[in-house]
């Protein structure tokens, strides 16, 4: 097969983005006539990234374009013509492609707003309407949304960790490829990131873009002072001096003479880059020296295998940096490289019947899903979010709610009359036609350290976070337990047949 280049690779179909066992169980359903059933799917996680005690939420931009252009091209149906099986048959016959080919995606998609913070088991996407459509889905909604919420929720620890500093996303040449590096400049700037390195990604996201100079300037010129200086006469205004490519006490000197060269011309030295060695022991001295010389306002940036946790215990040292440049371990989320997110089936039924609600059993808790249609209310009192409520739209919540605890029934919370409350999933699409307005990316930014600003601060512990509520609604809970009976003791009869 001919190689494609960059550019007819990313110009390509995103249709066939899915595993294969999608599109064998799609033509199953439509084998036996199962194609008209209508579904729902919802796509949550199980367990808090980092062990931590928020989430925030990310990607749905990227879900609509791809559910806007979602069809099947003629060269998607001419591959999935060639496909086979064991035995060395069609995998798919024409008669099913020809369906394909006319296959529109008439679902209604419900999913919570970028920078919403969530929690395990909460549905951050619902998707209702036929089953066949609804299931091929499955794959590319998890690869959009789990990726950008892992690096989001990345990026809203580092922005807690430096508090009101400045933080640049620097992970462009570490990343895993194009799409995870743009991905990941999107999403770091919506869990707070200030700017990002990445040209590209300021080009088609409009984030701010930063930058300074590496160590192959410096080494470039016969002498650091000389390198200095030849950056400082390029940007006057914006010279900041990388100073550990020799020596980096001996570069502080350098920069500051540097620093009095700008100074005598009307223009000012902005600051210096640490990337290497003891962040903390240099910082520190490099402020001494820039301070004695009169250079108080200049900053010290630093960069070097930063995370929130090295952040932290930096402050902790009293260091003196500025602005934080986090690179590799944000953009890779390398502590933890994936969210565990998964979409599960909570409910079928034919055109117009009544809905059967399914559920999926584990001997593990944390693996059974959730029955029904459901939505997250958030519940808010003065001091702000209290608890979070997963409901059946179709339950009559009149009556007074109770939120329980799935894994441990006997912790129940009483909704209170004076409490108000937000539903979480809002509309997108409806019948395949998009109703959601998408918000600017700054907006969304804002969105994120608003909505963490109206949780408790034990939330946002490194260390064995407080535990935000989150429950069920008590007769969902007990359909719940209901279903994973009737489901048990079918077993074990037919066993024992």
């Amino acid at each position: 097969m001919q190689q494609k280049s960059l550019t007819q690779l990313y110009s390509q179909s995103l249709t066939l983005l899915t595993d294969l066992y999608q599109l064998t169980m799609a033509y199953g359903y439509w084998k036996r006539g199962m194609d008209k059933k209508e579904a729902v799917f919802h796509l949550t996680f199980r367990r808090q990234p980092f062990n931590g005690g928020f989430t925030v939420a990310a990607g749905l931009e990227n879900l609509v374009g791809f559910i806007q252009n979602y069809r099947f091209e003629r060269s998607d149906l001419d591959y999935l013509a060639t496909l086979k099986g064991n035995a060395g048959e069609r995998l798919f016959p024409d008669d099913f492609l020809t369906y394909l080919a006319a296959l529109s995606l008439s679902c209604d998609i419900d999913a919570v707003p970028e920078g919403t913070i969530v929690f395990p088991h909460e549905p951050l996407v619902r998707v209702q309407g036929p089953l066949i459509a609804c299931q091929m889905l499955e794959s590319p909604l998890l690869n959009l949304i789990n990726f950008p919420t892992l690096i989001a929720t990345k990026a809203a620890r580092v922005r807690i960790a430096a508090d009101k500093d400045p933080v640049l996303e620097f992970g462009l040449r570490r990343a895993q490829g194009i799409d995870g590096v743009l991905t990941a400049s999107r999403a770091a700037y919506i869990g707070g990131c200030d700017a990002t390195s990445n040209v590209l990604a300021g080009k088609l996201y409009g984030i701010p873009v930063r930058g300074t100079h590496s160590h192959s300037w410096v080494m470039a010129f016969d002498d650091e002072l000389e390198s200095f200086k030849a950056f400082a006469e390029t940007y006057p205004d914006s010279s900041i001096f990388l100073i550990d490519t020799y020596n980096t006490l001996e570069a502080v000197y350098k920069a500051i003479e540097i620093g009095k060269w700008l100074k005598s011309r009307g223009k000012k030295m902005i600051g210096i880059r640490l990337d290497s060695g003891d962040l903390a022991y240099l910082s520190i001295q490099a402020r001494k020296l820039l301070d004695s010389a009169g250079f108080k306002d200049a900053m010290i940036l630093a960069s070097n295998e930063l995370d929130e946790n090295v952040i932290r215990e930096l402050k902790r040292q009293h260091a003196q940096i500025q602005v934080w440049g986090v690179g590799t371990n944000l953009v890779t989320s390398k502590d933890q490289p994936a969210l565990d997110g998964v979409y599960k089936l909570s409910a079928i039924r034919d055109q117009d019947g009544p809905w059967n609600y399914k559920i999926k059993l584990s001997e593990q808790m944390v693996k059974i899903s959730n029955p029904g249609v459901l939505q997250v209310r958030r519940y808010r009192n003065e001091e702000g979010n209290v608890a979070d409520m997963i409901y059946d739209i179709h339950a009559d919540l009149m009556h007074e709610a109770v939120i329980t605890d799935p894994f441990d029934p006997t912790r129940e919370k009483m909704v209170e009359e004076d409490w108000s409350y937000t539903d979480l999933l809002v509309p997108v699409f409806r019948q395949g036609e998009l109703v959601y307005e998408l918000p600017p990316l700054e907006k969304i930014r804002a969105q994120t350290l608003e909505n963490l600003a109206q949780f408790h601060e034990g939330i946002k512990r490194f260390l064995n976070p407080h535990l935000y509520v989150v429950g069920m609604e008590r007769s969902l809970y007990d359909l719940k337990v209901n279903l994973i009976r009737q489901i048990r003791n079918k077993i074990k009869s037919t066993a024992h047949a």
